[in-house]
């Protein structure tokens, strides 16, 4: 088994898609105006607007902007090099300016356009440096 994608619902589509492309500096490949992909070396970040839902059964299996219990993280090399470009963009989404974790990992955690948790980690311990080696 291999986790290949998350998917974010969204009723704002268009902003989610500007917000995640602008922070993580990755093209979104559109395949309908309702859809799109950002992808890494490791998993995809899906973007789909509630009328996606249709396919799944209808509106009442997900509801955009209600998450509360889940945080996308990307490993990055520098989480300050990336606070110090986002600083501005970042401003009012800020939930923690970087910080060493218990586990081994500096991380930056912020919140997109609907509220999703997002964290920006490198890690920093020797532990935490083995762990992900080979994972970016």
């Amino acid at each position: 088994m291999n986790l290949v994608s998350i998917r974010i619902i969204t009723a704002h589509i268009e902003s989610m898609i500007s917000f995640y492309e602008q922070i993580t500096g990755i093209a979104a490949l559109h395949y309908t105006p309702d859809f799109a992909e950002l992808k890494t070396a490791t998993t995809t970040l899906a973007i789909g607007s509630t009328r996606t839902l249709q396919f799944f059964g209808g509106e009442s299996v997900a509801q955009p902007a209600e998450n509360h219990s889940a945080i996308i993280e990307f490993l990055v090399d520098d989480v300050d090099k990336e606070f110090d470009r986002l600083r501005t963009v970042l401003s009012s989404h800020i939930v923690q300016e970087p910080t060493t974790m218990p586990w081994g990992n500096k991380s930056l955690l912020f919140r997109d356009p609907d509220g999703n948790l997002v964290n920006f980690f490198t890690p920093v311990t020797k532990e935490s440096v083995e762990k992900f080696t080979g994972k970016q």
